[in-house]
């Protein structure tokens, strides 16, 4: 889910948000303590540097009034301390990045695997997975890095001026206006750099979908030699992210310079003051020095902090992306109540469903229906008349808009989830593997039974294949098994619905990819699966329906006939038709489709 950009003022202050990322990435306190311990000691290291050059001018090249080998020796050892102190604080930051990205991580796939469905229509797969992958990695990164460095810079630039005002408290009242100018600088490029990030976020998100869209219709692509016209379209949705990565980069690279004019006017100052002073005071060279030092030094660590807006502000963007997905996708609704085995009775009482609101054409309007336990009712009719649409509102894919469908007497909407899809097996037309072996694809969600798995795709008609396979039933299939035909996908995905052995079967065209011969073996398993179930059919075939206890014929989101298939035929209504032209237009030996 993607956040919306909203006002400047409408957004809650950094501390405040930063806060709130603490519930991910604040449960490593003491690697927090480790890294900032860290930090500090590698801060402190920065003032000794220049401390050292006072002794060293003032009384190093006196033979005699300094060993020769203390100012050398500190040097090693101030190394020895700021590389140890380093290593300590980057290591701390990497625990903390990761194990908060995970859980971040872990959080937002269980909000996908438990969010309501009409979130997959508004969203992307990219965009989700990238949300989910890219944004939570990127982000947990930037963002603690940035924050460890603003204490290591924060601690060396308060170190600095502590050692400043050590040696010269008038001369460093001049460097105090740095900090409110270089905070108006943060603020003012932090806002547009944020803004810039968002719009970058939804680029990215275009110019991903049109790769997801052409890597899956890249068949049709070519086919329809659409290449030119696809790519154009990607280059379009390119150089508009690449315009917005100039603008950010710009509003970026703003920062140094003016920061560091404003501490290079302060250094100028400061330089001419400590001259005067020299003459009138007595100033020493080794104070001259290790003052002027300090100063320059103090240069790095507030170009650091002012650098800091941009990986703070694109941490915040990503993180923040992630916590929207979290806080406004809703999870599906579900109710308590709970049964391991349904007796499989189906009742729709004016069971109505729009997509586009009560005001448009309804993909059912007030459907009624009893099914009662074991039967097996067939749904046929023309394109768009809702059969799919009604099969899914069983498991609760879709909702209803109004009126109430019931498992055994109970609404759906009063079931745990869990426990009433349980209830149903289902192969639909779209068959969906995943990227497992062939095993565990068959017994998806639950335990591998190997007996059971080579039962069920022998009776699903697929043995002889799998015993080609290199690996028999754990060969991987690959992204969503696409080296194997589509007969032998759509027989995987009946063994996996025999597998399940749920008392209720959905089978939406469970059979249109298979030829005839493949139809009938799988036929006479189903048949025998089908014995004390209830069993929903959507198919076009005539012999995948005339032996279904009821055919209930839809048109336009609402049954027009139901009965026997005789008893249809007697009718001479729409079913009638719908066969006649079946038959006439089937060619000799080929199943009539309807």
């Amino acid at each position: 889910m993607q956040a919306s950009p909203g006002s400047e003022t409408a957004r809650p202050p950094l501390t405040r948000r930063l806060a709130r990322l603490m519930t991910w990435f604040g449960g490593s306190r003491h690697w927090w303590a480790v890294g900032l311990i860290g930090a500090l000691l590698a801060a402190v290291t920065e003032p000794l540097m220049a401390a050292l050059l006072k002794p060293l001018l003032d009384r190093g090249f006196n033979r005699g009034q300094l060993a020769l080998w203390i100012v050398p020796a500190a040097v090693l050892l101030l190394f020895a301390v700021r590389g140890i102190a380093q290593f300590i604080s980057q290591y701390a930051l990497s625990r903390i990045a990761n194990e908060g990205m995970q859980r971040l991580r872990r959080v937002l796939f269980q909000r996908l695997l438990a969010a309501e469905l009409a979130l997959f229509s508004r969203q992307s797969a990219s965009a989700l997975s990238n949300t989910v992958v890219y944004e939570v990695q990127t982000g947990s990164m930037l963002l603690v890095q940035a924050l460890l460095g603003l204490s290591r810079d924060g601690f060396t630039l308060v170190a600095l001026l502590a050692y400043l005002v050590y040696l010269n408290w008038k001369l460093t009242l001049i460097v105090a206006f740095l900090v409110p100018s270089i905070s108006w600088i943060m603020k003012v490029f932090s806002k547009r750099l944020y803004r810039l990030t968002q719009q970058g976020q939804q680029a990215t998100d275009e110019l991903a979908y049109v790769v997801e869209e052409n890597v899956l219709a890249h068949r049709m692509v070519r086919l329809h030699g659409a290449e030119a016209a696809q790519g154009e379209r990607f280059e379009q949705l390119s150089q508009r992210l690449n315009r917005l990565a100039v603008k950010s980069t710009i509003a970026q690279a703003a920062t140094t310079p003016l920061t560091q004019m404003m501490a290079a006017l302060a250094l100028s100052v400061v330089v001419m003051i400590a001259l005067w002073q020299s003459g009138e005071q007595g100033l020493t060279v080794g104070g001259f020095v290790a003052y002027i030092t300090a100063m320059l030094m103090l240069i790095a660590p507030i170009r650091r902090l002012a650098d800091m807006a941009a990986p703070i502000t694109r941490g915040l963007a990503a993180l923040e992306r992630g916590l929207v997905l979290i806080d406004e996708v809703a999870p599906e609704p579900q109710g308590s109540f709970a049964i391991d085995h349904a007796q499989g009775r189906i009742e729709l009482r004016e069971a109505r469903v729009s997509y586009r609101g009560e005001d448009e054409a309804r993909a059912l309007d007030g459907v009624s229906l009893t099914i009662e336990p074991g039967q097996v009712v067939a749904f046929v009719g023309p394109s768009g008349s809702g059969k799919t649409t009604l099969v899914n509102l069983l498991p609760r894919f879709v909702l209803p808009s109004g009126g109430q469908v019931l498992l055994d007497g109970h609404d759906t909407s009063e079931w745990e989830l869990k426990s009433l899809r349980a209830q149903f097996a289902m192969v639909s037309q779209d068959v969906v593997m995943l990227n497992d072996t062939l095993a565990a694809n068959v017994a998806l969600g639950a335990a591998v039974d190997r007996g059971r798995v080579q039962q069920c795709i022998e009776a699903a008609n697929l043995a002889s294949h799998v015993e080609s396979l290199p690996q028999g039933i754990d060969t991987v299939l690959g992204h969503n098994a696409t080296q194997l035909s589509g007969g032998q996908r759509q027989r995987l995905a009946i063994a996996r619905a025999l597998y399940k052995n749920a008392p209720i079967l959905l089978l939406d065209e469970a059979t249109s990819a298979l030829d005839t011969e493949s139809e009938r073996l799988v036929q006479d398993a189903l048949q025998r699966l089908m014995q004390n179930r209830t069993t929903l059919i959507v198919a076009h075939r005539l012999s995948t329906i005339q032996h279904a206890d009821r055919i209930i014929v839809m048109e336009q989101g609402r049954i027009a006939e139901q009965g026997s298939h005789a008893q249809l035929m007697a009718l001479d209504g729409l079913y009638a038709r719908l066969q006649t032209l079946a038959v006439r237009s089937a060619t000799p030996g080929q199943d009539p489709t309807l």
